[in-house]
């Protein structure tokens, strides 16, 4: 600091030195009607002149000083970005592999189920409201608006639900000759309602966020109705459902973290912003722990399945979601629309359909399609999520 003070008042001197004593300049004087131009002489006082280079000396001091500062923040910044960057990329390769995750998560799980005991009811509930939060945020009720003005879509994949995937369902479980008991099972995993993570691979999928929640809604609250009258329509079994129950799970999971992450993003916006990055990280994580707790519960089942009924169940995610995106595009829905609703159907609630079937059916082997389908059904929709994320969606669709 005092070697800049020298300098400057090294310059100040040096300007003194070699400011000139008077500046000679022509000014035209006018006698009478005659013009002549005479030298007049503007003089510099020695403290007017020193005052000028003192001045000079300064607003050089302070232009370097802003600059040094200027320098120091951008370095500052540079390192927080770089920081940032690095987060993102590791996000992006973490999120990519989700289905990597899955199928580690679900090895752990059959290899030691013990290892998920601490996953209680309170932190299953706990970790699915955490996924719903991390979509809320990225949604707006202008989102809900505009997907309400349009209610062919949630028709559509409501149907593909309760129509096209219970069929499906049945007729797997014939071709492949299944016993009375899983055939019940497999109709029972095609007449339960959209799980809750088609929400997160709606997003990694880059399709409509706020429709696949909706839909997810809107089949949650139709199961109340449509699993009942479809198991005793095709398996001439009643099956008693908690309507009460659906409805308050249904507020708990779905709607109240949903509201709370729309009113964030609408009161808080910076806040949402500064957390939005994690979002798809938060969500890849609670869906990994659900799968492996639901998968840790019912182990010994999913072990002892054989072949015969593990290619049936894979086959009625799979071929879902591929009728899913293929039926609404070839009837008019655009790219977006066609994603979300393939995902939405492809990936249904297995864990509900595997307590469904732990207390309304009397055979034990009825709930072993349901353990089979939970991981089915992570894998097909995770899969499906990373390969259209890298598959551009045009701006008009």
């Amino acid at each position: 600091m005092r070697a800049q003070s020298a300098a400057f008042l090294l310059i100040a001197s040096t300007a003194h030195g070699f400011a000139p004593a008077a500046v000679r300049a022509p000014v035209l004087h006018s006698v009478g009607n005659a013009v002549s131009s005479q030298p007049t002489t503007f003089s510099l006082s020695d403290e007017r002149r020193s005052s000028v280079s003192m001045n000079m000396a300064k607003s050089s001091a302070m232009q370097m000083s802003s600059e040094a500062s200027d320098s120091s923040s951008s370095a500052d910044k540079s390192l927080g970005s770089k920081i940032f960057d690095a987060y993102t990329k590791t996000a992006n390769v973490a999120t990519t592999l989700f289905p990597l995750w899955t199928v580690l998560f679900t090895a752990l799980a059959l290899k030691k189920p013990s290892s998920f005991d601490f996953f209680t009811t309170e932190y299953f509930t706990a970790a699915l409201a955490a996924l719903m939060l991390s979509m809320g945020i990225t949604l707006t009720p202008a989102d809900f608006v505009a997907v309400a003005s349009e209610p062919s879509s949630v028709l559509m994949q409501f149907t593909l639900c309760y129509a096209m995937m219970p069929a499906l369902a049945l007729f797997l479980g014939r071709a492949f000759g299944l016993e009375a008991g899983l055939m019940a099972g497999m109709v029972l995993v095609g007449s339960i309602n959209g799980g809750q993570a088609s929400n997160l691979c709606t997003y990694i999928a880059k399709g409509n966020v706020a429709l696949s929640v909706l839909m997810t809604t809107a089949t949650t609250v139709g199961a109340i109705l449509m699993t009942p009258f479809l198991c005793k329509t095709i398996l001439g079994t009643v099956v008693p459902v908690d309507a009460a129950g659906i409805a308050k799970s249904t507020i708990q999971v779905v709607l109240a973290p949903i509201a709370i992450g729309m009113s964030a993003n609408k009161f808080f916006p910076k806040l949402v912003k500064a957390v939005l990055p994690f979002a798809p990280v938060v969500g890849v994580v609670s869906t990994c722990l659900l799968v492996a707790s639901a998968v840790a519960q019912v182990a010994d089942p999913i072990l002892s399945a054989g072949i015969n009924l593990q290619l049936p169940v894979l086959l009625l995610h799979l071929i879902g979601g591929i009728v899913g995106y293929w039926l609404p595009k070839l009837t008019g829905f655009g790219e977006v629309k066609s994603r979300t609703m393939a995902i939405e159907t492809s990936m249904k609630s297995s864990a509900f359909g595997f307590l469904l079937a732990k207390l309304h059916f009397g055979d034990y082997i009825a709930r072993v399609p349901s353990a089979v389908s939970v991981v089915w059904m992570a894998l097909t929709g995770s899969m499906l999520a990373v390969i259209w994320r890298y598959i551009p969606v045009k701006e008009d669709e």
